[in-house]
């Protein structure tokens, strides 16, 4: 932070922009991966559940968040899972859950990664700001 501190007011205000453009985007991420998270352990609940009903049980399959076609389970052995860029793999709902959870402890070891680097970026952003408040503080008192 010494070397901040040698800067002019403007170029700390500049740092301080970069600083607090990328903690935005770490935060973006943080969410991100929380909700990529939260999908995978829906959609894993969802394969539980569907193990437990018979072929030929009469359900409600999602388009979208809140559009339903009535539909009927077939086989509920098998599934498709997304495994991204429109590409599906047909597996067991066993092999299926287990995507699942390598999915979610995935994420969440990378969520817990991204944490930490916008912890220690918080950190910098407040010593920034210290050091700006401080610097105009010494501007307006030579005035």
């Amino acid at each position: 932070m010494e070397e901040v501190s040698k800067l002019s007011v403007d170029q700390i205000r500049q740092v301080k922009d970069q600083v607090d453009g990328e903690l935005s985007v770490l935060q973006d991420s943080v969410n991100n991966i929380r909700t990529a998270a939260n999908r995978f352990e829906m959609a894993a609940k969802a394969l539980q559940n569907l193990s437990q009903h018979p072929n030929g049980k009469k359900l409600l399959v999602p388009l979208t968040a809140s559009l339903y076609v009535p539909g009927t389970l077939q086989d509920v052995e098998k599934v498709l899972i997304d495994v991204g860029t429109g590409y599906y793999i047909e597996k067991s709902v066993t092999d299926g859950k287990d995507y699942c959870d390598r999915k979610i402890n995935f994420l969440k070891a990378n969520h817990e990664k991204l944490m930490e680097v916008a912890s220690e970026k918080r950190n910098v952003a407040e010593q920034v700001n210290m050091v700006l408040q401080a610097k105009l503080r010494q501007v307006m008192a030579s005035k």
